[in-house]
């Protein structure tokens, strides 16, 4: 089980890893690590400015509540969804990284907030109830990200380089 100390080191090798990654890319980045709720990231070049959200595990899974995502409400004893949380800024560039054993074995997967929003709705609307009915427990696994696995252009084309 992971620790607080665990998680943080985690998150904090997975915003430098990005924010090294951008830089290679040749996008200016500096880490908000952790201070700033929704970013990670501020990202610059040719005159755009990008915020980007990272999430970073050491697992299989990253894991959510999916009130962040879903407007879902407890009713009548059973959870309802009344459709994408309209706050969620669906633009919002996101890195999910899963970092490997050694150096080099790291996997990015690039994508837009929107897209990851999308998934939970499709995903969640159908599933059974929880064993514990105030549960908002959602995750999303790596083989699930497959198709975003190094997809930096999705960057690289919003700064233009």
């Amino acid at each position: 089980m992971a620790t607080g100390w665990h998680t943080k080191l985690t998150g904090q090798v997975g915003e430098h890893l990005v924010t090294a990654e951008l830089g290679r890319r040749h996008i200016l980045a500096a880490p908000f690590s952790g201070n700033v709720p929704d970013i990670d990231i501020l990202a610059y070049a040719n005159g755009i400015t990008g915020l980007i959200q990272v999430k970073t595990i050491t697992g299989d899974s990253w894991q959510f509540d999916v009130r962040r995502f879903l407007s879902v409400e407890l009713e009548s004893g059973r959870q309802v969804v009344h459709g994408k949380s309209p706050e969620l800024d669906r633009k919002i560039i996101c890195v999910f990284v899963a970092l490997g054993n050694q150096l080099g074995e790291d996997q990015f997967y690039i994508f837009k907030q929107g897209w990851l929003q999308d998934h939970f709705a499709q995903k969640y609307k159908g599933r059974a109830a929880p064993k514990n009915i105030n549960s908002f427990h959602c995750a999303i696994w790596r083989r699930d990200m497959a198709v975003h696995l190094g997809k930096w252009r999705i960057i690289t084309n919003k700064f233009k380089v």
